[in-house]
């Protein structure tokens, strides 16, 4: 695992210094002596990680760090503070402008290394998220990556899995004002927790009593549910070598004990940030795997999606020798509602009726809006005979009920629909399926509307 790290320093043997030991380790370096220089890269996507020098004549690194974070285009770089200032002070304002670490010099080689590895993992990942949120940009969902961003402190639900009493009173303590904090002081119920809650993020023990902490974390990452769940440990400064396995494991940050206050707030609001952000583009990838799917007025499957169920279903329904029953529904006369009543009263009809359809048929029938009001029904381990039933208490449904105008509540439109049924016969031929269904669907129409009509072939 490779990556392009942007070397921020205006002392060249410091930069120097860096890039002999990230080439070894295969990564590319990419350097810059200034802070208007960095954010120039950065701007441009020269670079996966920043390494951050504070001290620099320009811009300071903070400052640097700030700009960075505010921007759409660089929000998402991990950035590290690596500086010699070593005062709690400024390793606090560092993680409050934004950075993912506050690496002090001399810098520990394998620390670092580590760090940079853990966080290449993460720019990955969201370069994989914000790829498919660019290339879904076309479908007209809106664009989270060019959202703008909310600096107010996100609330979280927050699991803390810790077995020592004190030390998890603490945390409560400096965290429980700004966010909902549970205990969970058995480790071996912490995975089972972690999956039926799903919280924000994971504070986890690296010292727990008679339990392996990165045994923990590794189930964490390897169940599907937990496994893009963000994970803060706590750690004691000597633990040097159970931080770096954990950091190789997955763990995202950490925080050394004795633990400041200030700067566990900070990191946990980092985590949650980037949190929210990673949910806004997986939302997005949802909302667009929804729009390819989805009919947008009345929420039921559109047809292309609709037409490849039919297929998966009627081919097991085939092999499995089980029945299998396909319904078509068409609004009588639909377009004198539009023209009486216009086209907003008919989307509304449109939008009930389907909500109609659904409230009558079981959860596993797949429904579609097949054409303008035409609606499909699949009725998987269907009888025809049952199938007629269940089309005629729909239509005797419909038929009862008008439908109120959400414009004026008074105003009723009488609706009537007529249905054409069929079975799947004895082959696995869909189009044959649909045919006899339209088919059967016009001869109720023909037939004077308002009726089901069984398929006779």
């Amino acid at each position: 695992m490779t990556a392009r790290v942007l070397i921020v320093d205006d002392f060249r043997p410091n930069l120097k210094m860096l890039e002999v030991r990230l080439l070894a380790e295969y990564f590319e370096v990419v350097s810059a002596s200034s802070g208007a220089e960095a954010l120039t890269l950065c701007r441009d996507g020269k670079c996966d990680i920043v390494l951050l020098d504070v001290m620099m004549p320009d811009l300071n690194g903070f400052d640097v760090c700030r700009r960075l974070k505010a921007d759409p285009k660089t929000m998402h770089l991990p950035v590290l503070i690596v500086t010699a200032l070593d005062e709690p002070s400024d390793r606090l304002c560092g993680l409050e402008a934004g950075a993912d670490d506050f690496l002090i010099k001399p810098v520990d080689e394998i620390a670092l290394i580590a760090r940079v590895r853990s966080l290449t993992r993460l720019k990955i990942a969201l370069d994989e998220l914000r790829a498919r949120a660019i290339s879904y940009a076309g479908l007209g969902l809106a664009d989270p990556i060019a959202a703008p961003i909310r600096q107010e402190d996100p609330l979280g639900r927050i699991l803390l899995v810790e077995d020592r009493p004190a030390s998890a009173e603490r945390i409560v303590s400096d965290l429980g004002d700004r966010h909902e904090v549970s205990i969970e002081p058995r480790p071996s119920e912490a995975l089972f927790r972690a999956a039926e809650a799903l919280p924000d993020l994971i504070i986890l023990s690296l010292d727990l009593e008679n339990f392996d902490a990165l045994r923990l974390c590794s189930q964490l990452r390897s169940l599907e549910r937990t496994r893009a769940m963000p994970v803060l440990a706590l750690a004691d400064r000597d633990d040097r070598s159970r931080i770096l396995r954990g950091l190789d494991l997955g763990v995202n940050d950490y925080v050394l004990r004795p633990v400041d206050r200030n700067e566990l707030i900070a990191r946990v609001r980092t985590q949650l940030r980037r949190k929210r952000y990673v949910d806004a583009l997986r939302d997005n990838e949802q909302n667009a795997i929804e729009l390819a799917a989805i009919d947008a007025l009345t929420g039921l499957a559109n047809r292309r999606f609709f037409e490849k169920q039919l297929f998966e279903t009627l081919d097991r329904a085939a092999h499995g020798g089980r029945a299998l029953s396909l319904m078509m529904i068409d609004i009588d006369h639909f377009k004198q509602v539009n023209d009486r009543y216009g086209h907003d009263a008919g989307d509304h009809v449109l939008k009930s009726l389907a909500h109609r359809i659904r409230g009558i048929l079981r959860r596993s029938d797949p429904v579609c809006r097949y054409g303008g009001e035409e609606f499909l029904i699949l009725l998987p381990d269907t009888p025809l005979a049952v199938a007629e039933r269940v089309a005629e208490r729909m239509r005797a449904t419909i038929e009862s009920t008008p439908f109120r105008l959400k414009a004026d509540g008074a105003q009723a439109i009488p609706v009537t629909i007529s249905i054409g049924l069929s079975d799947r016969g004895d082959d696995a031929n869909a189009e044959a399926l649909l045919r006899r269904t339209d088919r059967a669907l016009y001869a109720s129409k023909t037939a004077g509307r308002n009726r089901v009509t069984v398929s006779t072939a």
